[in-house]
Order: structure tokens, then sequence, then C-alpha cells
């Protein structure tokens, strides 16, 4: 009925225009085609003005929430403590707290209440990036094998991300959407329509057929941007300008335009020529490589970076945090998952620039994975990145194995950055060595992929494969070390207006009982009550995700009446001084999950200590999982047990 209404009066001028544009944009595409992945109908950017913002829960929801999130992890008498130290909502202080925030969401409405708060954490942290917050990604191999060669491949990727760029920054790329029954909102016919409502209106015309429009509203930094160290706290940095990339191979630093000064892209022949010019560099390993020094703590960083503008590097730096994106070109061939899993999360240390938005990696055998700077995102963007590019450049890609490189001058387009350094900071980039050295050898990764079954025979069950595979985790840490722990699983909450994420809370009262059927109650339970039990465990995880998807769960509220208290130098409520909040943020078990076409292998380090990272996957038919720790925790024994908790899983499902 909305739609009718703003659509109707303009019913003739519209038809007519839009014949008009198809046929403008028809010539467009045969002139451009390869300068844009695709030209959308409807503008990238369309939907963002009439997103709805994040709603901010009300006080006792966020309250009851939390203790149901608390009740798995303590006993009666520790429960009882938290349960009467987390009465925030009649303790005064919370409650005005509360008010405040809501207050100054008000004041905000071009924005979330988390963005804020949500963009200090990670700026303010003095933690190095690497291991600490940047994951990785990994691309599936290209299906034809002989365009996985390193140079082959290096130039796909770069022709489709400039594509990508260009797509983007022309506002042709197809706004992210959440469609719920594509065969009314995902149409040519809808498409054609909805560009046609005011943008003000456009999110509740998508609402109508059941789609949700996504926040774009990060995207802006994936290409140009760098996060710049800082003492105390970092500054993120785009310079919109800038025409080249920034490629690193053995430890140097290069840098060649992959556009024009018309914006136009250099033709895919003359890319390959650059390359090629760049692995034929006889140039070794700097004695002082530069990329170390974004592995160091971030206050270190800053005052080492200050004396290298000073020493007179401030252009070679400002080519650096200008460039589109970071190249890294690896020499060794990857011999397995947790092989490229250790390549692909950190390393070297030499060949990275940890700091820049993403760097794409290619090992010497052509595997390839992107490793990104979380402060600016949260990694809905770089997984569109990701996939466009997969699928364009293993189904359009501008070289083929016996492309030969244009005849141009790469020796003068091609140039090597130079830096001068002193005694002070060669000595910082030896010392940056030694702590990165350090921080990576205490790291070991595993990774499983369990075939006896996927998400299909979940479903068919009517079982969530998410809720699943989380509580086989619950099982397996139970199994190994005989305790519930606190758990984390992002959710992203992009459906709102700057949203950002939201935990779910995968340990509760239901996987706890489960858990202690199968794993410390064996036999005890016939088929059917073990089904019944995996069937509550399965609907109040969706009943989490769901919640936490619409900006429903507690973690982030908290932490905004928390980091405004600490603002404002205000005391904090008792909820946060008891040990139980503490004891929940401790994210022992810290897990994302990632299924994608485009995508074969993802990981993170652990959060904390003495916690596993979980980077999983849930296929057709078959589960992947990767699992990092630090020594005091063995991530192979932990997937031995979650493979025998699905073996368990699956067998009563039979």
């Amino acid at each position: 009925h909305l739609l009718r209404y703003v659509v109707a009066p303009w019913k003739r001028r519209v038809l007519l225009r839009a014949a008009a544009l198809d046929v403008c944009q028809h010539t467009r595409r045969n002139a451009s085609s390869a300068e844009y992945l695709h030209q959308s109908v409807v503008p990238t950017m369309h939907y963002q003005k009439s997103l709805p913002r994040l709603p901010v829960p009300k006080l006792e929801d966020t309250i009851r929430r939390y203790l149901a999130a608390q009740s798995p992890l303590l006993d009666s008498d520790q429960f009882r403590i938290t349960e009467k130290a987390s009465q925030t909502r009649t303790s005064g202080v919370g409650t005005q707290l509360n008010e405040e925030l809501l207050a100054q969401d008000r004041r905000n409405k071009h924005t979330s209440y988390i963005s804020g708060p949500w963009f200090d954490m990670y700026l303010s942290a003095r933690e190095p990036v690497v291991l600490n917050f940047n994951p990785f990604m990994a691309f599936t191999p290209d299906p034809k094998a002989e365009y996985n060669e390193q140079l082959v491949r290096a130039t796909n990727l770069l022709c489709s991300a400039a594509r990508f760029m260009k797509t983007l920054r022309a506002g042709l790329l197809e706004p992210e959407v959440f469609h719920l029954n594509p065969a009314k909102s995902d149409t040519a016919r809808f498409k054609r329509l909805i560009r046609w409502v005011p943008s003000s209106l456009s999110w509740y015309g998508a609402y109508l057929v059941n789609a949700y429009p996504l926040d774009m509203s990060q995207y802006f930094r994936l290409f140009n941007s760098t996060r710049i160290p800082g003492p105390g706290r970092d500054e993120l940095f785009t310079d919109e300008k800038g025409r080249h990339v920034l490629v690193m191979r053995r430890g140097n630093m290069y840098v060649f335009d992959l556009l024009d000064r018309d914006g136009n892209m250099l033709r895919p022949t003359e890319i390959l020529a650059h390359l090629k010019q760049v692995l034929a560099d006889p140039a070794p390993v700097p004695s002082f490589p530069l990329g170390l020094l974004t592995t160091e703590n971030r206050d270190v960083w800053a005052r080492l970076r200050e004396r290298l503008a000073a020493a007179g590097n401030a252009e070679s730096l400002r080519m650096v945090d200008s460039a589109l994106f970071c190249l890294c070109l690896d020499e060794e061939s990857l011999t397995d998952h947790i092989h490229a899993s250790h390549n692909m999360l950190h390393g070297n240390g030499y060949n990275r620039w940890f700091d820049k938005s993403f760097s794409i990696i290619i090992s010497g055998d052509g595997q390839a994975a992107i490793n990104f700077e979380h402060s600016w995102g949260d990694g809905v963007a770089v997984l569109r990145f990701q996939n466009e590019v997969f699928k364009d450049t293993t189904t359009h890609p501008a070289v083929h194995p016996g492309s030969a490189p244009a005849a141009v001058d790469s020796a003068s387009a091609v140039s090597r950055l130079h830096f001068k350094l002193d005694v002070e900071l060669e000595s910082g980039i030896h010392r940056a060595k030694e702590n990165f050295e350090s921080a990576i050898s205490g790291l070991t990764i595993n990774a499983m992929e369990f075939k006896k079954g996927g998400k299909e025979r979940l479903k068919k069950n009517k079982l969530s494969p998410d809720a699943m595979v989380q509580l086989a985790f619950q099982m397996a840490f139970l199994r190994q070390y005989g305790q519930t722990v606190a758990t984390y699983e992002s959710c992203s909450t992009a459906a709102f207006k700057h949203g950002r994420t939201e935990t779910i809370r995968p340990a509760s009262a239901h996987t706890k009982a489960c858990s202690q059927a199968f794993v410390g109650q064996p036999g005890r339970h016939s088929p059917e009550q073990l089904r019944a039990l995996l069937h509550r465990c399965s609907t109040y995880h969706g009943q989490l995700t769901k919640e936490a998807a619409m900006g429903q769960g507690f973690d982030r509220h908290l932490f905004a009446l928390r980091n405004l208290a600490s603002r404002e130098g205000r005391a904090l409520p008792s909820l946060y001084t008891d040990p139980a909040y503490a004891a929940i943020n401790h994210n022992i078990l810290s897990t994302s999950t990632l299924t994608s076409p485009a995508v074969s292998l993802g990981g993170f380090a652990p959060v904390v200590p003495d916690g596993f990272g979980v980077g999983y996957g849930i296929h057709d038919d078959w589960i992947g999982c990767n699992v990092s720790s630090y020594p005091s925790r063995n991530p192979h024994e932990f997937l031995e047990c979650v493979s025998k908790s699905l073996d368990e899983i699956y067998s009563v499902l039979d």
C-alpha cells in the first residue's frame, strides 16, 4: 500500500524515465563493461538514509538476559550474589545511567548508540593488531588449476578488486539486502520499481516484500584506508585520491598505479607487466624490514612512526597510507590448512602492513587470503568484497596463463619505497621482530573436517545447524575440561543504521543439561529424550540469534552503559564490580562462523591467553573447524572432542 501511494502519482513519468535510463545504462554497460563488476539498477546507498536505528534494549530485558547467560556458568551461591548485584534497574545509579544513554541516543539520530564506543574500544586498544584483532579469510582456489599460478592470480585479483572499487564508488554496486522472499524482492521488476521510491522511504518499500537492506556505511573504508598509530588512541585515515596499490615482497615495498589520471583502470596486461617487474626484483629481505613495526604495541609503534616521519620518510608513509590496499606476494608454498592458517594470520611479520584496511596475501603456489584490520568494520564489507572478487576472477578472468605482459616501461611505472632509518629506528624494528616471534611461537592452530554430515541432515531433522555445532563445542569443552565456560559468538547488527555486532551467548542452561546428558551421563537417556534435549537447544539458540540480530542482546547495552560511566568519571554500578561480570567477558570459547563458496578457510587467534579461537563453516554435507590456542590449551584434543560430540549428535538423529 505504501509503494502504491508513493509511486502511483508518478507512474507514467516513472515508466518513461525508466525506459530512457535503461537505454542509457545499456549503452554505458557496453561501453565500460571492463570497468565494473555490474551496474545495479538500484543505487548502492539507496536504502542507507531510511535504515531503522539500532534500538537500545529495555534495561529490565538486558538484566534478564544477562542473568540467563550467567546461570550455566555459576553455582547457586555465586548466582545469588550476581543476581543481587545486577538489579541495576532498581538501584538508581543504573537507571540514571540508562536514561542518560537514551537521551544521548536521541540526540544522535544519525548513528547508533554503539558505534562511537565500539570505535573507541578498538582504536584505544594498545595491544598489537596482529593476533589480537586481525582475522583472515582464505580464498577458495580457482577451480581451473592453471589460474592459481601466483602471477596470474595476483593480476586477476588486482583487476577484480579495482573493478569492485570502481563499481562501489560509482554507486553501481548492488545494495546489500537480506531477502526472506527472493521470488518477490530479488527480481528485476521490483528493483526497477524501488529505485524510484525516495531514499527516505526506500527501506519501507523493501520491508513490505520481506527484504531487509543492510547498513553499508563501512564500505567507504575498504579502500585507501589505514589505521594510524597514535599515543593512547589510533586514528582511521582515508584518502580516496590514491590511485596506486602497495605491493610487498620479501619485506620490500613497491607502489604502482592501478588507475590512470582519469580514473580508468590500467589494461590487465599492464598490471601483469608491473607485477612481473616486482617479482623479478632480486632485492633481498632488508636488514630492518619496516612492516615489523605494524606488529608492535600501538604506543611503541606511534612513537617510532613519529620518528620515522621526522627522519624524512613522511612522503613514503603517505604513499603507504593512501594506497588502495596492500598486496603481499609471499615466496613459500603452503603445505596444508594449518600452514596456510599461520601464514595468512601472521606470516613472517615483515612482508605485511597489518594497519591497512585489508591486505590480499598470495603464497608462492597461488593460495590467497584476505587479512583485515578490524577497527573500521566487522567483516560484512570484506566478505562481500571477497565474494564478488572471487566470482569475477573465476568467471571473467582479466588475464590467462598464456597472457603476455604489455610492452610498457614497468621499471619507471613501479617505484620501490626507500626509508631512512637511524639507530633508534633500527633498534625498534629489531625489538619488534623479537616481540613478534615470541608472540607467534606460543600460537598453535589445528583444523578438522567432519565428513559424516552437514546442515542438510540437521535441517531435515528440524534442527538449527549453528545451534548443533555450538552445542558440539559445549560438549567438547565439558568432555575435555569438565566445565562450562563463557562463550562468545559474533552476530551482525547490520540490519540497522551503523550497527556493528552483538554477542550470542551459546552456553545456556539448555546446552549445559544436554551436554551433561551426552557426556556426563552416557547411556542414561533414551534416543527420544536426547532428541528432545537437542530440539530445546536448537529452539533456544534460534531465539538468542534472532534477539541478537535485532539488537536485543545484552552485551552491547551493558558495554555502552559502562563506557558512558567511565567517560564521565562516574562510579560503576555493582554489576560491573561483581567478579561474575569479568568472568563472562573472559571468553574462553570465542567463535565465529563463515560459510561462503568464496571462502575455504578462516581464523583468528584466541581473545584470552587461556582460550580457543574457533572459526567454523557449516556446509551441506560436512563441517569444517579451525581452532587456535596458546600453550595452556590443546586444540588438537579439543577438535577430537568436537568430532566425537558431532558423531554422537548425528548418531542420535539416526
